[in-house]
């Protein structure tokens, strides 16, 4: 027999809960309380629609009860026109019958066309309001004149009666225009005539407001305690007032209104909540029963998948590596020599690919280690979607890749996949909350033609991968023959550039910056020069990338900064005295926190005033970490130094920088100037730094002059130096000063190309 399905365990544990009853209850306390508080709301609706249909039918009452009495005093006012030669008395029999009638007049008065009131009745308790003159302002007269012209009746709106109180007066005019023969006037006492219109039931429940254009006019049942949730304001058409009835019922009448079902709803949910938490106590009691029943059984099953999990971990770790996700360089190599295998019995070729991350020390160094791991991890996940069945990807440590394609049929195959690799660096990396732009170079060996074996096609591997970084770097390069003796003679010359600074085999030469202004030269670029013992003068490529790569760079640019300032200090009292001497400053020497204070130090043992000595940095390390480089380039400024933009115009084409940064030289690239009588896009170019840097305050030096026609368009546009093989070659301090003192390195002469 099968057995019968477990109750999921989530569910078992939800159940078993000591929380769970208690979560229950709440739910129906939460149930009762909303649906409490919904029939609440509805019942303040009802409340609040009963109010509104109060008001509305308070209005319409006193708007029809009005109607009535203007009417009334409109009949009387008629009467009195078609009999102008009334005698008083029976005038005042008619308005006496208007008071029995009505019962809501405080008198009714008859007023000539001067607004003075002659007639009244009765005349008990009015007596003082006989020759009272009812246009007591300009308001009131206006209005009485407009009645008067036009025969329409006017209400005063509520006003304090001469009589006491307040109240109201109806005029109906006798006549119109000409013939008007004055007014017949109603007088209401207000709380006679809102007893009078109001039930007692109203008057009981309800505080009676009028507004008169947002004004309180009067107020009725003063004293009757209101609620203060609900009020209901409605206007009153009458004619020539602006009056809003607004009604404020009685605490007793909104209580009166409210019904008992939120209650009973409310202990409804109560008790049903109680009884089912108790149900579940109940339940719960039986689950841990069965529970306690299933528990070993439930050890066992845990003990060995833990066991499992555990096997599959060790293996895991044993080939993947824990930051990025990969496989690790061992598993990658012991997989290479099984692949390699199959290859050699299949006859097949197999690629393999060594990768590096392009600025990513630099990057490590300035922003960080947690900010590295971010970006490897970042770059894994990219290079890892191209992992297939035939295609393995590593991280071998460091910045460094290995990709591995099997089965290969031909090169093609091999270089569409390092086309698939630089895909993956097309888009910037966001890491922490920054975009940054990274580029790969790619070293390729393909077995069996650059190693029979995983170590030598991973050594072969790794010097494509150097020499497609001496290319430039963000480019990829198979191994040819010739490379390992190349890559030998490199590692010779890395070992002995490590002893070059211990034994002073650096030079330093100078190159002369003209001024094309005044034909002097005032400034010199110091290039250095290794005097390695048996390869003779070896240039700055030969070894400068060696050095970036090893760390050395930081020791090397001290050295040249000493070297410049104690130039500059032998200089002293000599026809060099005034000389600027530029050094060249890289990307990793900037980021070191120790450059100035190392700068400072220099000028101050030879004595030497900072303003002589210059910096130069590509415009490529520039904008490399923005700020950090803004806060270096400040204290540097601050030192005194001047500071200048190497290679200008073969960067990032961003100008910006050159408004945020303290620059003080711009120094534009060979590349520019070599075609710059010949091409008009380099002469367009080339004008148009020159234009911007002087509008910024920034002198120009103009790199790589080699012909007359290329100094005289530079003295045409006004650039401010010149360097270049047609002033001077770069040379020996002692080869400068003897240059200098016979006058031969002069603008215009041929001579000095010759040195």
């Amino acid at each position: 027999m099968d057995k019968p399905a477990s109750p999921p365990k989530a569910v078992v544990s939800g159940l078993l809960s000591p929380v769970f009853p208690v979560v229950i209850f709440l739910v129906f306390l939460g149930l009762a309380t909303g649906l409490r508080y919904g029939l609440v709301q509805q019942d303040k609706a009802q409340i609040e629609a009963n109010l509104a249909n109060e008001t509305r039918a308070m209005a319409n009452h006193l708007q029809r009860e009005f109607l009535v009495h203007a009417e009334a005093i409109r009949r009387m006012a008629k009467r009195f026109q078609n009999d102008p030669s009334i005698t008083l008395e029976t005038w005042r029999q008619d308005a006496r019958n208007y008071l029995e009638d009505f019962g809501v007049y405080q008198a009714i008065e008859w007023i000539d066309r001067d607004y003075v009131i002659r007639w009244l009745e009765p005349v008990a308790d009015n007596q003082d309001v006989i020759g009272y003159n009812v246009a007591f302002n300009d308001e009131r007269r206006r209005a009485l004149a407009l009645a008067q012209s036009t025969g329409n009746w006017d209400l005063s709106g509520i006003i304090d009666l001469r009589q006491g109180g307040k109240g109201m007066v109806i005029y109906a005019p006798v006549g119109s225009g000409a013939d008007n023969n004055g007014f017949i006037a109603g007088v209401f006492r207000m709380e006679i005539l809102a007893r009078q219109l109001l039930t007692e039931r109203v008057l009981e429940s309800f505080r009676v407001e009028i507004r008169e254009a947002g004004e309180l006019s009067y107020q009725l049942n003063n004293d009757l305690p209101v609620s203060d949730t609900f009020s209901h304001s409605l206007p009153v058409d009458l004619p020539t007032l602006n009056w809003t009835l607004t009604l404020k019922p009685a605490r007793t009448w909104v209580e009166n209104q409210y019904s008992n079902w939120p209650t009973l709803t409310f202990t409804t949910f109560l008790l049903m909540g109680l009884l089912t938490s108790l149900t579940t106590l109940l339940v719960q009691l039986i689950l841990k029963r069965n529970q306690s029943l299933l528990k070993t059984r439930r050890e066992l099953d845990l003990e060995i998948a833990q066991r499992t999990a555990i096997q599959i971990d060790l293996a895991r770790l044993e080939s993947t590596d824990t930051l990025t996700g990969l496989a690790n360089r061992r598993f990658f190599m012991e997989d290479l020599a099984h692949t390699l295998n199959i290859a050699d019995r299949q006859m097949r070729q197999v690629g393999l690919i060594m990768l590096d991350l392009d600025r990513f020390q630099t990057l490590n160094d300035s922003l960080g280690h947690q900010f590295g791991d971010e970006l490897l991890i970042k770059v894994s996940e990219r290079l890892n979607r191209l992992s297939n069945e035939r295609i393995l990807v590593a991280y071998s440590g460091g910045d460094e890749f290995m990709v591995c394609q099997q089965q290969v049929d031909d090169l093609d195959d091999i270089i569409h996949l390092l086309g698939q690799i630089k895909q993956c660096f097309d888009q910037p990396f966001e890491v922490q909350g920054q975009a940054h732009s990274i580029t790969a170079t790619m070293g390729v060996a393909v077995y069996p033609q650059s190693g029979l074996d995983s170590d030598t096609l991973l050594r072969n591997a790794d010097i494509a991968l150097y020499r497609a970084k001496e290319q430039g770097r963000n480019t990829y390069q198979f191994y040819t023959e010739g490379m390992q003796e190349r890559e030998v003679m490199r590692l010779e010359l890395d070992k002995d550039l490590s002893q070059a600074l211990t034994n002073d085999e650096f030079v330093l030469f100078y190159q002369p910056q003209l001024n094309l202004d005044t034909g002097e030269i005032q400034s010199v670029e110091a290039l250095i020069r290794w005097q390695h013992p048996r390869r003779g003068l070896l240039p700055p490529g030969e070894f400068i990338p060696l050095a970036e790569e090893s760390g050395r760079i930081t020791d090397i640019g001290r050295w040249v900064v000493m070297a410049a300032c104690r130039q500059l200090a032998d200089w002293k009292g000599t026809e060099q005295e005034g000389l600027r001497i530029a050094v060249n400053l890289s990307g990793r020497e900037l980021d070191d926190e120790a450059l100035v204070d190392h700068i400072r130090e220099a000028l101050e043992a030879e004595n030497v005033p900072a303003e002589r000595l210059e910096f130069e940095l590509t415009e490529e390390i520039f904008i490399q970490n923005i700020e950090r480089n803004r806060n270096q380039l400040s204290r540097l400024q601050k030192l005194g130094v001047h500071l200048a933009i190497d290679d200008f115009g073969v960067g990032y084409s961003s100008l910006g920088y050159l408004r945020d940064f303290p620059v003080d030289v711009l120094k534009i690239d060979r590349s520019f100037i070599t075609e710059v009588t010949e091409r008009h896009d380099d002469a367009v170019i080339t004008r148009a730094v020159i234009n911007l840097a002087h509008n910024l305050g920034i002198q120009v030096v103009a790199e790589g002059v080699e012909t007359e026609e290329q100094l005289a368009f530079l003295k045409r546009h006004r650039c401010n130096f010149a360097q270049g093989y047609l002033i001077s070659r770069p040379i020996p301090a002692r080869d400068l000063e003897q240059a200098l003192a016979s006058g031969i390195l002069v603008a215009g002469l041929a001579e000095g190309s010759s040195l």
